[in-house]
C-alpha cells in the first residue's frame, strides 16, 4: 500500500525536481532524474519516467529535451521570466514601507518561482533610507481595511495625526475620529494616500495612510454623489508638485543647455523641447501653479527660469519677494 502511495506521488516529485533544478541553461539526465526520485524514496525506472514526462507535457509544463551528452530534460518556460523576477525583487527591496523581515519573506517567496541556479541571481540588496522598523508602522494592514470598506460600500473611521511645533505627534480634528467615504488609494513620492469624500466639508480630501491609526470599517453606508461617481485620478503626476493641486497652466521654461536632463527627468515625454539659442533650451510643460512649483524653480538656482506666461512670472516674482520680506 505504501509503495502504491509513493507511486502516485512520483509525478508531483518529478515536477518539483524539474522546476527547482532545471532551466534553459541547466538540465538533468534520465539517470539524474531517477536518482533524485530515489532520494525521495520514490521507486522509478526509465520507461515510467518517460511516461511521466509526457504526462507533464500534456498537463502544460514546458519540458524541453536537450541533445547533450547525455540527453537532458529541463523546464524552460515559467510563470515569470528571470528578468521579471528581478524586477519584482527590486520593487520589494525598494519599498520602505516593508520592514526588513517582511521584505526578506516576500523575496524568499519570489525566489521559489525560479530555479535553484537562478535564485543566486535574485540575491539583491537595495539600501532604502527611511525604511520602517516594525510591522505596526506598516500601511498594508490599513490598505486592506480601506479596500474592504470600498468593497462593502462603507465609510471608514480613524484617528489622524500630524506633527506639532515641537515635533510631537498631534491628533487632528480636535482629537476626534475622522469618518469619511474612501474613494481610492494612490502611491506618490514614496507614500500611500487615501482620497476620500468628506461630508463635513462636502469635498474630496487626502490623507497620508501612514498617519492613520485605529482605522476600522464604519457601520455607516458610504456617501454616494456625482462627484464621487465621476472622480478621476490624475494620471499626469508631473503636473503637480508634492500633493498640491492648483490652477493648470502651460508654462514656458528656459533651461541651461547642460541642465536639460532636469526637465526630462521631471516631465519626461510630456515636455516639448526646442532650441532657444546656442546655450539655452526652451521647454513647454503643463504644471499646476502652486508654491511648491515656485520652490522647485527657486531651488534650481537660475538654471531653469520661467519665460511665460507673464502672469506666471509675475506670481513667481511676488513669491520670491514675499520670501525676502519674511
Amino acid at each position: 500500500m505504501a509503495n502504491n502511495s509513493k507511486s502516485k506521488l512520483k509525478l508531483l516529485y518529478l515536477k518539483r525536481i524539474l522546476e527547482e533544478e532545471t532551466d534553459e541553461s541547466h538540465g538533468l539526465s534520465m539517470t539524474q532524474l531517477i536518482d533524485r526520485l530515489h532520494a525521495y524514496e520514490i521507486p522509478a525506472e526509465r520507461k515510467g519516467v518517460y511516461r511521466d514526462l509526457e504526462t507533464l507535457k500534456e498537463f502544460g509544463l514546458d519540458i524541453r529535451t536537450y541533445q547533450r551528452n547525455p540527453v537532458q530534460y529541463a523546464v524552460v518556460r515559467r510563470d515569470f521570466t528571470l528578468s521579471e523576477l528581478m524586477l519584482l525583487v527590486d520593487a520589494v527591496e525598494s519599498c520602505k514601507f516593508l520592514t526588513k523581515s517582511q521584505s526578506r519573506s516576500l523575496t524568499t517567496n519570489l525566489k521559489l518561482l525560479a530555479s535553484d541556479h537562478e535564485r543566486a541571481l535574485l540575491d539583491r540588496r537595495i539600501h532604502v533610507q527611511g525604511r520602517i522598523t516594525s510591522k505596526k508602522d506598516g500601511v498594508f494592514g490599513c490598505i486592506d481595511i480601506l479596500h474592504d470598506a470600498m468593497r462593502q460600500h462603507k465609510k471608514v473611521i480613524f484617528m489622524y495625526y500630524k506633527f506639532g511645533l515641537k515635533g510631537e505627534r498631534k491628533a487632528t480634528h480636535d482629537g476626534k475620529p475622522h469618518e469619511v467615504t474612501p474613494v481610492g488609494i494612490t502611491y506618490w513620492g514614496g507614500y500611500y494616500y487615501l482620497t476620500a469624500w468628506n461630508d463635513d466639508h462636502e469635498c474630496m480630501t487626502e490623507f497620508r495612510i501612514d498617519r492613520m491609526e485605529r482605522l476600522r470599517v464604519s457601520q455607516n453606508a458610504a456617501t454616494r454623489n456625482e462627484e464621487i461617481t465621476h472622480h478621476a485620478f490624475d494620471g499626469d503626476n508631473h503636473e503637480s508638485f508634492g500633493r498640491f493641486g492648483g490652477e493648470p497652466v502651460t508654462a514656458t521654461l528656459l533651461v541651461d543647455g547642460d541642465k536639460v536632463e532636469i526637465i526630462m527627468d521631471r516631465f519626461g515625454d510630456a515636455a516639448e523641447m526646442y532650441e532657444h539659442d546656442d546655450e539655452t533650451a526652451k521647454a513647454i510643460v503643463k504644471i499646476r501653479k502652486s508654491e511648491p512649483f515656485f520652490g522647485w524653480i527657486a531651488g534650481l538656482g537660475g538654471t531653469v527660469r520661467i519665460h511665460g506666461p507673464k502672469s506666471l512670472k509675475d506670481e513667481y516674482n511676488k513669491y520670491l519677494k514675499g520670501l525676502i520680506e519674511e
